[in-house]
Formats: structure tokens, sequence, C-alpha cells
């Protein structure tokens, strides 16, 4: 039935071992999974952030003018970060617990901002909550341009793939 083993290690203690109708028994008490202290660093909770924004149908680049040339310039010199497009516009605050973001998004034409926003809102807490466990408090969305259909995007394709 039982195949425990007890060793005192103080006046009042008893660690055990072994086995409980076949359950092992952990040393330490709780759940294996509580053990230490997970941290999230910012920026994977921009990348996130920023693959979420950009699902959104709508939905055009992310980042104001500047910051997307300034991109641009900077993904096309050698040792630059490519990584940096996905979190261009995003900016995250993550305490142990909970996270507030900032997005600064470009919408196309013709759809509505309002809806855009409620999207991105919705998609973004969704996918933040799910993959860091994080309660996202607030998602502050800045509209600072509007594609227009005749526009060119100011970050042309590289001749050279």
């Amino acid at each position: 039935m039982s195949d425990i083993e007890s060793h005192r290690s103080g006046p009042d203690s008893i660690e055990t071992s072994g086995t409980v109708k076949g359950q092992a028994l952990r040393r330490g008490g709780g759940d294996p999974g509580t053990r230490g202290r997970t941290t999230i660093a910012d920026g994977v909770v921009e990348k996130i952030t920023g693959m979420a924004a950009r699902d959104v149908a709508g939905v055009h680049a992310m980042g104001s003018g500047m910051s997307r040339t300034f991109g641009a310039v900077r993904d096309r010199v050698p040792g630059g970060t490519k990584s940096s497009g996905v979190t261009r516009g995003v900016k995250a605050e993550v305490g142990e617990k909970q996270t507030a973001l900032d997005l600064e998004i470009v919408v196309e034409y013709g759809v509505s901002i309002a809806d855009v926003a409620r999207d991105v809102r919705e998609n973004v807490v969704a996918a933040v909550e799910r993959m860091t466990g994080l309660e996202v408090v607030e998602v502050n969305i800045a509209v600072s341009d509007v594609k227009l259909p005749d526009e060119e995007d100011e970050e042309p394709e590289p001749r050279i793939r």
C-alpha cells in the first residue's frame, strides 16, 4: 500500500519520501511549477503586442512616419536588428503580474478607426495574456496616420531578396 520513509531532521520536523498508492511524494512541499519566479522582459511583451496588432485587418503599419523611416534605415544597415520592426510603435511597461501597453498605429483609409482600435485591443489582450499570463490593465492606442489608397509605402520593397 504505502512505501514511505520518515526521517527526523529536527525536533519537530519529519521529511518523507517514497510513494503512497502509486503517487510520488515531493520534497519541499507544493507544486514544483510554483517554485521560483518567472520574469518577462518588456521587449518580449512588445514583440507579442506588435505581432498581435499587425494581425488586425485595417492596421497598415505600426509607429509614426519618422519611426518607420528610421526603422527601415536601421533594418538595412549591416548588423542592424531586423526584429526592431516588430516592436516599432509599441511600448510596454511590465510588472510582476500586470502590463500596460501603448501602441501607435497607421490605419487603412476607409476603415472605422473605432472598430480597428477595439479589434487591436481585443487581439493584443488575448495574445499577451495567453502567452505571458500577465494581466493587461490597459492598451492605449494612438492613430498617427491614415494610409490613403494612392500613397506609396514609405518602406519600399528591397530590390534584392
